[in-house]
């Protein structure tokens, strides 16, 4: 319980107190706070009249509200500085204090310490087409779109991180680990299935993937649906497009370096920590499992997914086309 959600209890007994309510019991149904609590309370307000927490019995600060503000400048000025050189910092100053204290402090004040987000780079004209797509696709009933795209899995991938006890763990990795892609696609009545490859697509082997699953996606949708894709040469080639005017019903238009807009960037990032959490020892486990936890996927992360395709288009008119988290 933090110290406000007592300070509060402590308010609420001492009001009930100076109305006449000085029965725990009576207290506890009016306000279901804990009876040890209320005894507590109740005894220092029989004994002294006051139930106020006593100050100054806790051990002193290290960081001062002054030490705060040195090390809050330093951050601003620097937000790539280590707890250890911030320490060392402060030590030059005049004060001496330890980098785990550093860290709760940050901590505390709701810092994070994590990889800056990676974002397409993103020029005047990009955010401006992308505004204008927001616009153009806002009220669109998304129902009859399936979404694709292609990824890479690698193998022995370390991006999960773990609690430990003593000396940090060691995962041992190659040097060379292998990657498997894949290309997928998903609507609101489900999915394709999970095509894995291991050579380098072009836009002929990409024809062949979308003439393997065209069937598949007929199933889902029916006749009347539309297909989206980026805007990868191999997607737009004169082949491709060739391909997709004679045997898909529409291909909707897609701005350039907006993989934030494609929810199906949202399932990737799902299978990849979960395949990860598998441990795969070699590329047969890795496929295997890519596909597995494709397939684990309920229908209800997908509707959430297609559902969210407004929001995504307000919060990039929010934005003026800059990258969205979603």
């Amino acid at each position: 319980m933090s110290s406000s959600d007592k300070e509060i209890q402590r308010k609420t007994i001492l009001y009930l107190w100076k109305n006449g309510i000085t029965s725990a019991n009576e207290i506890y149904s009016r306000t279901n706070i804990t009876i040890s609590t209320i005894y507590y309370n109740l005894k220092k307000l029989n004994s002294k009249g006051d139930n106020s927490r006593k100050l100054g019995g806790g051990r002193p600060k290290k960081i001062t509200t002054n030490e705060s503000k040195t090390i809050g400048q330093y951050l601003r000025h620097n937000p790539r500085l280590s707890t250890r050189t911030l320490a060392t910092k402060l030590l030059n100053n005049g004060t001496e204090v330890s980098h785990m204290t550093i860290s709760r402090h940050l901590i505390n004040l709701n810092y994070k310490n994590a990889l800056p987000l990676k974002t397409p780079m993103l020029t005047t004209t990009h955010k401006k087409i992308r505004v204008d797509w927001a616009i153009k696709h806002l009220n669109d009933n998304w129902k009859n779109t399936l979404f694709s795209d292609e990824t890479a899995f690698q193998l022995f991938r370390n991006t999960i991180t773990q609690w430990y006890k003593g000396e940090r763990p060691v995962r041992r990795m190659p040097k060379d680990r292998t990657k498997i892609f894949a290309w997928g696609g998903f609507c609101i009545k489900g999915k394709t299935s999970l095509f894995c490859f291991k050579e380098i697509m072009n836009a002929n082997f990409y024809i062949n993937i979308l003439q393997d699953h065209k069937q598949e996606i007929n199933k889902l949708l029916g006749n009347n649906w539309r297909f989206q894709q980026d805007n990868d040469p191999k997607h737009t080639s004169r082949i491709a497009k060739a391909f997709l005017n004679e045997n898909f019903p529409e291909v909707i238009d897609w701005p350039s370096n907006s993989p934030d807009l494609n929810p199906i960037e949202n399932l990737w990032a799902i299978i990849k920590r979960n395949v990860e959490m598998r441990m795969p020892k070699n590329i047969l486990e890795l496929e295997q499992y890519m596909i597995e936890e494709w397939n684990k996927i309920p229908n209800n992360i997908l509707n959430n997914y297609i559902g969210s395709m407004k929001r995504r288009c307000e919060m990039i008119i929010e934005k003026n086309g800059e990258r969205i988290n979603y």
